[in-house]
């Protein structure tokens, strides 16, 4: 196996880029004739989710993953204190998704006993803030220099992540920046991106020809989903600069894992985005094409043999997705879910951050599906409401979570900024999108309601932290002691399987 700095130092090369760029090209032209072939039609909806997490220690601070975790049903991501969760895909239908929840529900207890065994616990949340005995600054600029090539002591030792990282710092020439409210901060890596963990729910659609419809609805979806979802209002507190923690608490965005992703990578170049809508099926080929290409790596670097399987003979193209970072995006072939004949073309979903439950991260997985699907099968024309508009949408909700501006189409043409709204038709086009698919109704109120009740109630993750840091500090104690006594609690009620709003 060739060393990781040798691996690192070749992707970084001239003459890697260029031959990459050409397979990709060849790649992609193979696979929008299989396209246009029909060979990726299957005969019905799949569902699958990735569920990333960190790893604290007894004491609730972040801390790395043992070895042990790492031998059960969960893979590295990537910082050292990271893990994620993936299922297998499922036929959408009433008996994939459950499979779904208890797949999901069963490799979390799995690797959860596993960590506890280490001395550490599995936390399902999106963004730490308990950092390390050395501070979260020391923890994430921790980096040494090797042949030229930085390498970050607490990022997973993985050449692809290596590479990534020092092809941003090539470009960006320096130190990158995170600029949020009340914290101004600069690393020498990446890394920081780490601090955040998120869901990816997957909708396998069966037929091409209508694919472009439903990847354009989701795109309309995505700034009310993610402000239901919000559960990132705050950094470690020893990355503020303080003067007044209450104007933190105000100012503050509720969805804070998307800046820190945007800017852990758009300083070197705008890859991190919200997606454009497409016309075609095809496009979504071309847009990967044409979008810059970040740490290149050839398949023979890694694997022997010939290229029999999709994921061989498409190697280098679906190395390019893995750097293809738009909030949804297209993914094309892969195992098709059901009795399809070769391949197939999903959509990734990718702004959510990790929920407190399996209830809740499953429910979203769920409103995400049975939402998509419910819209498309009656023609809403939600469709119609102008991506700048979504765009803007999807931003307010990072920034004000349910206070956020949307703007939606209902059901009967009219164009609307009134919440509710907005979450009447949202919930009720994913309950009929779930009974489309033939999920029982007593299912589909287990896993919705709890987000449902989100809405009538006033309560996100977001919101409970604030709320929970401020009555802190209301008390006296000070803003890192409040963070600290609201994590703590976050992670004790975590664990109970309450969803938030049962949450006093």
């Amino acid at each position: 196996m060739v060393d990781r700095i040798d691996l690192v130092r070749q992707s970084l090369e001239d003459a890697t880029r260029r031959e990459f760029d050409r397979r990709v090209d060849e790649q992609a032209a193979r696979l929008t004739d299989a396209l246009r072939a029909g060979r990726l039609d299957n005969p019905s909806f799949g569902l699958g989710i990735e569920l990333e997490a960190y790893v604290v220690d007894d004491s609730g601070r972040v801390a790395r993953v043992p070895d042990t975790v790492l031998e059960g049903p969960c893979e590295k991501e990537l910082g050292r204190h990271n893990v994620e969760f993936n299922t297998s895909p499922s036929p959408f239908d009433g008996e994939g998704a459950a499979a779904q929840a208890a797949r999901l529900r069963r490799h979390y207890q799995r690797v959860q006993q596993a960590a506890e065994r280490a001395g550490t616990e599995i936390v399902l949340d999106a963004m730490w803030t308990i950092p390390p005995q050395e501070g979260t600054r020391a923890y994430l600029s921790d980096v040494r220099e090797r042949e030229g090539m930085t390498i970050a002591e607490n990022m997973t030792p993985s050449p692809r992540y290596c590479a990534i990282d020092n092809d941003v710092l090539d470009r960006t020439g320096g130190p990158i920046t995170l600029s949020v409210p009340g914290a101004e901060c600069r690393f020498p890596s990446i890394l920081f991106e780490s601090l955040a963990s998120s869901i990816q729910p997957h909708v396998q659609v069966p037929d091409v020809e209508a694919f472009p419809r439903y990847h354009n609805t989701a795109v309309r979806t995505l700034g009310p989903v993610l402000a239901l979802a919000t559960n990132a209002p705050l950094l470690p507190p020893d990355l503020y600069d303080l003067d007044d923690p209450y104007r933190v608490l105000e100012e503050t965005f509720h969805e804070l894992r998307i800046p820190v992703f945007e800017q852990s990578i758009n300083q070197a170049w705008e890859k991190v985005c919200f997606p454009e809508e497409i016309r075609s099926t095809a496009e979504t080929i071309d847009e990967l094409v044409a979008d810059p290409t970040c740490a290149p790596f050839l398949r023979e670097w890694l694997a022997d043999g010939d290229r029999e399987t999709f994921t061989d003979r498409f190697w280098e193209l679906n190395h390019k997705r893995g750097t293809y970072w738009r909030w949804l995006r297209a993914v094309i072939g892969g195992q098709p879910v059901g009795q399809g004949d070769h391949w197939s073309i999903r959509i990734e979903y990718r702004p959510l951050p990790t929920q407190p439950t399996i209830i809740e991260n499953i429910g979203l997985q769920w409103l995400v599906a049975g939402l998509i699907r419910g819209l498309c099968a009656v023609d809403h024309p939600l469709v119609s409401l102008e991506r700048d508009a979504a765009e803007r949408s999807f931003y307010s909700a990072v920034e004000d979570g349910l206070e956020a501006d949307l703007a939606w189409v209902t059901v009967d043409g009219d164009r609307t900024t009134d919440r509710a709204v907005i979450y009447e038709e949202l919930f009720e086009f994913a309950r009929r999108g779930l009974r489309e698919q033939g999920v029982p109704d007593d299912a589909i109120e287990e896993y919705l309601s709890p987000l449902e009740a989100r809405w009538t109630e006033g309560t996100t993750p977001s919101r409970w932290k604030l709320t929970r840091v401020r009555d802190h500090l209301d008390a006296g104690t000070r803003f890192d002691d409040a963070v600290h006594e609201m994590q703590t609690e976050y992670i004790r009620r975590s664990k109970t399987g309450d969803p938030i709003v049962q949450w006093s």
